[in-house]
């Protein structure tokens, strides 16, 4: 909340940023339905009625969750200098970016698995989040227009298809983690085999991108 006082400012988002970290772990680990505001609090150094002071209700704290949560991602891919980049090259530090947050945000892969549950129902009722899409395709776009430009890309494939490509197999590799592992005896996130995973998904961008 704003305030003509610059400490008490620094304290109120210490307190909004500390709320949002233990709910975003609380969210991903129980659900929407199974996440408590008054365990949230108990986590915390406030209390369920300041909980609601800053985010309305328990929905408004959800959605603020999943807010952060996008911002964190569309914020790294904003920060991705591949302008100077060979196109190939650019396409393949934007897979691995995406690869690396998703590796070290698993919390963010449970959210979003838990409001596809949902069916987007909380999603849908941010005022910020369908801004955040602008920025994931925004570098993807300008990459595949360079490779386009000097005949390297195929041109029936746009931004969104990237996007896709790239983030359904982080995704996959994260979210079904122990599952695969219990069917097939292979951990996904086994740090012997992270390189070989790292390079595999640039490289099936790359392939599937590239004209022959």
């Amino acid at each position: 909340m704003p305030s003509d006082n610059p400490e008490r400012q620094r304290d109120a988002d210490r307190t909004r940023a500390e709320i949002l970290d233990v709910s975003t772990h609380e969210f991903a680990d129980q659900g929407y339905a199974g996440a408590r505001v008054n365990e949230i609090a108990a986590k915390t150094r406030t209390t369920k009625r300041m909980i609601y002071y800053y985010f309305g209700s328990k929905e408004g704290l959800y959605v603020a969750v999943l807010e952060r949560a996008y911002s964190v991602i569309r914020a790294q891919e904003q920060e991705l200098d591949v302008e100077h980049l060979d196109p190939v090259e650019a396409l393949r530090q934007l897979a691995e970016l995406t690869f690396d947050h998703h590796e070290s945000h698993p919390d963010f892969i449970r959210l979003v698995s838990i409001e596809n549950v949902h069916r987007a129902e909380h999603l849908l009722k941010s005022s910020v989040l369908p801004g955040l899409a602008n920025p994931a395709l925004d570098v993807a776009s300008r990459i595949l227009a360079r490779g386009r430009a000097d005949g390297r890309f195929r041109d029936d494939i746009d931004a969104l298809d990237v996007h896709m490509l790239i983030s359904s197999f982080c995704v996959f590799r994260t979210a079904n983690r122990y599952t695969f592992n219990a069917i097939f005896d292979r951990d996904l996130l086994d740090p012997g085999r992270r390189e070989h995973y790292r390079k595999m998904l640039g490289e099936l961008v790359i392939d599937y991108l590239t004209v022959t």
